[in-house]
């Protein structure tokens, strides 16, 4: 199938909402289909920037479309869907609300990835114009929680034959001949010893407050904070040098190519997300979240630790995890205290989540995908 990918993100950059584009485009790729990304900007990219950056191996058509900002994309959108046409692409595949809405317009069969609820004055009123459309869809969404959501919010019922739950996934293969922990210190040059990793943004809502709370308390544990912007970084290490922390290592941002190499070098991976969780591009996403780490953490085979997120347990158990009660510090404590003190139980958590990981390939995702689109 040839497939086009509307998109309006930043490429290259350290966004999740980047790096899960260019991996649906190489699962894409890889699966023998022919996706072509579709971009807003102008001249030529790096592919061995691009290589790192995003750790892909399979490169991929990628085009740069001019665009005015005072038109707030709608001319990017009126240009791609235009050369999609052009290309004669058998579908669109896009997270942009409008340019479904649009495709549908101009008869383009398309497949809509939602990662939240519609927002904004014009949300809910375009996305039911969508749904009423009878032209060939698919709306792919990221977890059952998030079509639930959007049902109760817009008082609706989406048919279960219209939409297809797909949350992301994972590299698999980049994951498979990762060095134990002590080896990937040695490779990073790091501070031999029990070792608890973060991996991701440093937005609001990630619980690194807690992280630091949690490095007074234990002082022979080494924390490794991988990502973040400079801005953050800066910041963050400001706030841990005023206290006089020690134990706490801020790598700043590393290329995606890097990343497995550093979760890695943990023997616990944590995800301390509150109840609030904001992303790149602002909102709330704790209810409907698929966090990119998720998968990763679960294939670097280490055991996780991670807030009791009610939608993480749509891929997330107590086989697989380790939980603690949202934003309460002293349970997670506590649950890093039985974790420190018990590699076992470690070494459990860590092999079965690599076992469950197995499913959530970014092939595995976008061949369900495209399954269910070409059903109908």
């Amino acid at each position: 199938m040839k497939i086009a990918y509307i998109a309006t993100s930043s490429i290259p950059s350290s966004t999740a909402n980047s790096i899960q584009v260019m991996k649906v485009c190489q699962a894409l790729t890889q699966l023998g289909h022919e996706a072509h990304l579709l971009i807003p900007g102008s001249g030529d990219l790096n592919w061995d920037e691009l290589t790192l950056q995003y750790g892909i191996i399979t490169r991929f058509p990628i085009k740069r479309i001019a665009s005015i900002k005072a038109l707030k994309r709608f001319d990017f959108i009126y240009k791609a869907l235009e050369l999609a046409k052009t290309l004669k692409m058998d579908a669109v595949y896009t997270r942009m609300l409008w340019v479904a809405v649009i495709a549908q317009l101009r008869n383009v069969p398309v497949m809509l990835e939602l990662h939240d609820v519609p927002a904004g004055r014009l949300g809910k009123p375009l996305f039911l114009r969508y749904l009423k459309s009878n032209s060939k869809k698919l709306t792919v969404m990221i977890t059952q929680a998030l079509s639930k959501v959007i049902e109760k919010r817009f008082a609706i019922a989406i048919p279960e034959k219209s939409f297809v739950v797909a949350p992301d996934g994972v590299d698999h293969a980049r994951y498979q001949a990762l060095p134990q922990p002590v080896e990937a210190r040695k490779q990073l040059a790091l501070t031999e010893g029990l070792t608890a990793v973060y991996t991701g943004g440093f937005y609001k809502g990630r619980g690194l407050e807690l992280l630091v709370e949690l490095a007074k308390v234990f002082p022979q544990v080494h924390f490794l904070w991988v990502g973040g912007k400079p801005e953050a970084v800066a910041g963050w290490k400001t706030v841990i040098d005023n206290l006089n922390i020690r134990n706490i290592q801020l790598t700043g941002f590393i290329p995606n190519e890097k990343l497995p190499l550093y979760q890695a070098a943990g023997d616990i991976l944590l995800m301390p997300f509150g109840k609030s969780v904001s992303g790149s591009s602002g909102g709330n996403t704790a209810d409907v979240c698929s966090p990119l780490k998720m998968f990763e953490y679960m294939a670097a085979g280490r055991a996780i630790l991670t807030s009791d997120l009610p939608v993480l347990r749509e891929v997330l158990n107590e086989n697989n995890a380790l939980f603690y009660a949202i934003e309460n510090f002293e349970d997670l404590k506590s649950k890093f205290t039985i974790l420190f003190g018990d590699a076992d139980l470690r070494n459990k958590l860590a092999r079965q989540a690599r076992l469950d990981v197995a499913q959530y390939t970014w092939q595995e995702r976008m061949q369900n995908i495209v399954r269910r689109f070409s059903e109908d």
